[in-house]
């Protein structure tokens, strides 16, 4: 029997914690292992690789796609049709998607499929994202950690912040990736609880409005001295206008954001004269292994697990989620869902969990348990050492 393995969509630091608990798990059920090379648009092209017999503890420890992503939507027949072929031609028993939203469709395009065709085929979707915007499940691998590290950066830069703003920069402004849910974006207050973090936080679920934004700003800089401001690239204006849009689309479809940082920081210069800095962590904040969370690596493996116990015994069409039971002791059980009810579908941060410009104590609560612990890499060089798979560079 045998098992194909793809990552899918934008990555996360603790993706390949699940990859290496399906892949585990598959080999102490006797699998024979495969993984698509960049999910499915490897698989279409017949990369394929073979891995019952690699050493597969590293990917514990190694952030980002380690056997390669693609953000590629199944829109013909014809792709359906080759990939069935593959299926056979390997024949594949057991198919796991590790990705986000638009990957559940694909999932779920295939376990109809299979149904349609009388193909053999068990299809578990396994869930990861950084945005944490996957409905029917408390929260998904990979937000945690990036959640830490943006805390942490905030943190960080806003002290930075703190000891120049005399007679230099007064205001930060931090990009954070969002595109329809704030979840990552309120992270940056999450410094509070011991002492210091963003001072303003523009989320998506909270229509952009200038005016009451810059006058934000001036209170807050009147009595401080300073602003550190974390900003989601999804904010959208009362029209519903992304005030980042940058005129084109991905090969998701989805509209290509950038720049919202440069934006907010320009009007304040404009407005308010007020020397300002920007960054922008885009790739790092989803790749940040060194900071990673114990709690999200722990889970991002569970779910790997439970994905391929689910196959096993039957079950396909349904992605793995976590369902919290208690904060204190913070404790998670495992269940599944449909993955036509997640397919496409996007959870929004509550709003019990935010107000105008910055988040509550009952995000404090949410957030809390996932951000816990640490499980660093192993350090060679001065440096961590992360599991490389060559075969990845060779599509």
């Amino acid at each position: 029997m045998k098992v194909l393995y793809a990552q899918s969509g934008g990555v996360t630091s603790v993706i390949n914690a699940s990859a290496y608990g399906v892949l585990d798990e598959a080999k102490k059920a006797g699998l024979e292992i495969f993984v698509g090379i960049h999910g499915i648009s490897g698989v279409l092209r017949e990369k394929i690789l073979n891995v019952t017999d690699r050493e597969l503890e590293g990917l514990k420890t190694t952030p980002s796609a380690a056997f390669g992503s693609c953000r590629k939507k199944l829109k013909s027949q014809e792709d359906i049709s080759r990939l069935f072929e593959i299926f056979e031609k390997y024949e594949i028993e057991y198919f796991f998607y590790n990705g986000g939203n638009d990957s559940m469709n694909t999932a779920w395009k295939l376990h109809e499929e299979a149904k349609k065709r009388g193909f053999p085929l068990k299809v578990i979707g396994v869930p990861k994202t950084i945005d944490n915007d996957l409905p029917y499940t408390d929260h998904c691998p990979g937000y945690g950690s990036a959640a830490k590290y943006i805390a942490t950066a905030v943190m960080e830069a806003t002290l930075d912040l703190r000891s120049m703003y005399v007679d230099s920069t007064r205001v930060f402004v931090m990009e954070i990736m969002g595109r329809h849910a704030g979840w990552l974006a309120a992270a940056a207050g999450l410094g509070w609880l011991n002492g210091i973090g963003a001072d303003i936080i523009l989320l998506p679920e909270v229509p952009f409005d200038k005016e009451k934004f810059l006058n934000k700003v001036d209170e807050t800089i009147r009595r401080k001295g300073y602003c550190s401001i974390a900003v989601s690239e999804g904010i959208r204006y009362p029209d519903g206008f992304f005030v980042s849009d940058m005129g084109f689309t991905d090969s998701f479809g989805n509209r290509q954001l950038g720049g919202v940082g440069f934006t907010i920081a320009g009007m304040i210069r404009s407005e308010l004269s007020l020397k300002t800095h920007v960054a922008i962590p885009d790739y790092l904040q989803r790749s940040g292994r060194h900071i990673a969370s114990k709690t999200d690596v722990e889970e991002a493996e569970m779910v790997g697990r439970t994905a391929v116990k689910l196959a096993v015994s039957g079950v396909s069409g349904v992605m793995v989620t976590i369902e919290r039971k208690s904060n204190e002791p913070y404790k998670v059980e495992y269940e599944t869902v449909g993955l036509n009810k997640v397919a496409d579908q996007t959870k929004y941060l509550p709003d019990e969990f935010h107000n105008e410009f910055s988040v509550t104590e009952k995000f404090f609560e949410y957030v809390k348990p996932l951000v816990e612990g640490e499980i660093f890499p192993t350090f060679r060089n001065g440096l961590p050492v992360y599991t490389i798979f060559r075969e990845v560079e060779e599509l």
